[in-house]
């Protein structure tokens, strides 16, 4: 009779402690969103069958053997009544993989299913997949669009690489089939695509990153839309710039689509990552914005500066001073749960409603440019607070 090993079964009492804690909100208020206090996603979470071999007699030692090291940027989509992240799962060798997380709650008890995503592999020189987002789309699929990264064959540096956008569809999250790389035909590198759920003059219509290089966005104006008409062989043969970069703003470096967008009323709410250049590296923040609802590539509302920032602890980890998304779940009853990763390591969720996610976006002022006109638009807020206190204290 084979035997457990003693350390096993006290790190799976460990690891189950850990799939059970509550989480709570923090008392953390700007009237937007709820910040909570565990992350919902860390490498602690992955089962132990993953990481380790469980038998004695090849592991005495009961030693990891298939390490991981971080577990962030998950795509979310609601599926039979729960929440499930589609989450990047990374190797102590840095190979990036992804894993179906599901979760009642949709802010704990997230259980990783038996297997990790098993994508089909139809690019022999593809190395690296990463951040996928996730759009169930009108014609019937849930499509997954994500990043492809090869080595540059014709750079000789060895940090030198290739991003594309790959595409996969499924209907249950167990079984992808894939399909070929999206093409743009002005744009030599791709990443953070994503599509959008409906139907745009009778074509699928994506959002993208035009990039002359792999990290460099160089030419790149910001984030990028275009149409095609068969996914199934995604040519874009123009891409019109809707969030375009700016000098001296969250978007000043690059910018990239996160959660696929959310309708409303009123317009597309866009959930997207901001990068700008500091003494200490590049500094990410989430943002948002709308695009019109009939004119998709069209810019209708964009509050200034940030919506997430990395705070406390969320500044540390393997890349730091970063937060970044590619997933958000709107529930029938309005509830809106944005995922977010931190540094590169762990996943948090911050909760709000589509009620205040939309104040949010349509009525806080725009980015001013200026400082002097950003003083003038402060000032313009005190003035009218100073007002109203002083017609409510006489009352």
């Amino acid at each position: 009779m084979r035997e457990l090993h003693p350390e096993y079964i006290r790190q799976r009492e460990h690891q189950e402690a850990l799939l059970s804690r509550k989480n709570r909100k923090t008392d953390f208020y700007n009237g937007i969103f709820d910040r909570w206090e565990y992350p919902v996603l860390t490498r602690e979470m992955v089962p132990l069958t993953w990481r380790y071999d469980l038998d004695p007699e090849t592991n005495p030692n009961f030693q990891e053997r298939l390490g991981v090291n971080a577990v962030f940027n998950s795509r979310a989509i609601e599926l039979d009544g729960r929440i499930c992240l589609v989450a990047r799962v990374e190797g102590f060798d840095r190979k990036s993989f992804f894993a179906v997380v599901e979760s009642e709650s949709g802010v704990d008890g997230f259980r990783f299913r038996d297997y990790p995503v098993v994508l089909p592999d139809t690019s022999p020189e593809e190395t690296n997949v990463y951040d996928m987002r996730l759009t169930r789309h009108e014609d019937g699929w849930i499509y997954g669009v994500f990043c492809s990264e090869s080595k540059d064959r014709e750079d000789p540096d060895l940090s030198a690489a290739v991003a594309k956008a790959g595409i996969v569809r499924t209907r249950d999250l167990t079984t992808w089939e894939r399909l070929p790389d999206l093409v743009t035909l002005r744009s030599p590198q791709q990443r953070n695509v994503c599509l959008l759920p409906e139907f745009v003059e009778g074509q699928y219509a994506f959002y993208t990153r035009p990039m002359d290089g792999f990290i460099e966005t160089s030419s790149g104006g910001g984030i990028g839309f275009g149409l095609c008409r068969d996914i199934t062989h995604a040519v874009i043969d123009e891409e019109i710039i809707t969030s375009p970069r700016r000098y001296h703003t969250i978007t000043e470096s690059k910018n990239g689509s996160g959660a696929v967008p959310i309708k409303t009323d009123r317009g597309w709410i866009h959930i997207a990552h901001g990068v700008r250049n500091t003494a200490a590296g590049l500094r990410y923040v989430v943002y948002a914005y709308a695009t019109d609802l009939d004119e998709p590539w069209r810019v209708v509302a964009e509050p200034g500066g940030y919506l997430i920032a990395p705070l406390g602890g969320e500044r540390v980890g393997d890349v730091s001073n970063v937060v970044f998304t590619n997933g958000a779940v709107v529930q029938e009853n309005g509830d809106v749960f944005i995922y977010y990763a931190s540094s590169d390591t762990r996943l948090h969720v911050a909760t709000t409603t589509l009620d205040r996610l939309t104040d949010y976006v349509f009525n806080t002022p725009p980015d001013a440019l200026r400082s002097a006109d950003c003083v003038r638009q402060r000032c313009g807020l005190i003035r009218k607070n100073l007002e109203f206190l002083k017609d409510a204290e006489a009352m």
